[in-house]
């Protein structure tokens, strides 16, 4: 993991944590216990961070919503 990749990676922790009204600590937590982070944010940084942050915000609650994570 690079400078990059911990970037996008805080981006994507404060903005779900706006748009879920949970604390960002809270937001880490369930991407790493769901493996969401390590599966599918980190290894698809390249394509993802072209995204816009609706999009982005759209899919991740999404795919945390089919993984059970939230509701």
């Amino acid at each position: 993991m690079n400078t990059a990749n911990i970037g996008f990676i805080t981006y994507i922790i404060g903005n779900l944590s706006r748009r879920l009204g949970i604390p960002q600590k809270e937001v880490y937590q369930k991407l790493k216990t769901s493996n969401i982070l390590s599966d599918y944010i980190i290894p698809s940084y390249d394509v993802l961070h072209s995204f816009s942050k609706e999009y982005l915000m759209d899919d991740l609650t999404n795919y945390m919503q089919e993984k059970g994570v939230i509701k």
